[in-house]
């Protein structure tokens, strides 16, 4: 049986990693195998693409994400749920629907790059009000140049609220979750129930 691929979004400082640490943990203690990943991935290509916000900008970006996006499908994401395993990302299409876009590129050109990657079961996008994720921003410190710019937070929130529209017109499952007030636990025990409700609706 094939497994869900759950792929979770959101600002930078909204918690993504942690509540994705927290629903895989979960989906652990109800017997679900699963695989942990991220985006950009833990490979070479990935690394760089980490590593490379400073140095590469715009379309290369754009196209250096996507190549780590389609080699992340084939090397680890497709096998993992060929086994039948709950696959629980962090970050994927919606992450780069917005900071490709505040990057520069078209949205539509950022989709042409990702459309032929696989689309998931369940687009989990997280987000808050810009002043909550701008203060946890600040007590954590920014990871990449996207959260070093002026006022990133405002744009990364507005523009993650326009990619979750965008992904439900093409057909993308999204559950939308304002991660405000809510611990990481909360919002963790709220996708492990979506990812159950999908279970029983598809069976």
């Amino acid at each position: 049986m094939t497994g869900q691929f759950v792929t979770i979004d959101g600002p930078g400082g909204v918690g993504k990693s942690e509540v994705t640490r927290l629903v895989a943990d979960l989906l652990g203690e109800q017997g679900t195998a699963v695989c942990q990943t991220r985006e950009p991935s833990d490979t070479p290509l990935g690394r760089l693409a980490r590593a490379g916000t400073d140095e590469y900008r715009g379309m290369t970006m754009a196209c250096l994400i996507a190549a780590d996006r389609y080699a992340h499908l084939e090397q680890e994401i497709r096998p993992a749920l060929a086994q039948g395993a709950t696959v629980v990302c962090d970050r994927y299409i919606a992450s780069s629907l917005v900071l490709q876009v505040l990057d520069g590129v078209a949205r539509d050109v950022v989709w042409e790059l990702n459309r032929h990657a696989d689309t998931p079961d369940l687009a989990v996008i997280l987000n808050a009000h810009a002043n909550i994720v701008e203060k946890r921003l600040t007590e954590r410190g920014a990871h990449s140049r996207y959260e070093r710019e002026p006022g990133s937070s405002e744009r990364e929130c507005a523009y993650f609220r326009e990619a979750a529209r965008f992904l439900m017109a093409t057909g993308v499952p999204v559950l939308q979750i304002d991660a405000s007030n809510d611990t990481p636990d909360q919002i963790a025990r709220t996708i492990v129930a979506a990812i159950s409700d999908q279970q029983r609706s598809s069976s």
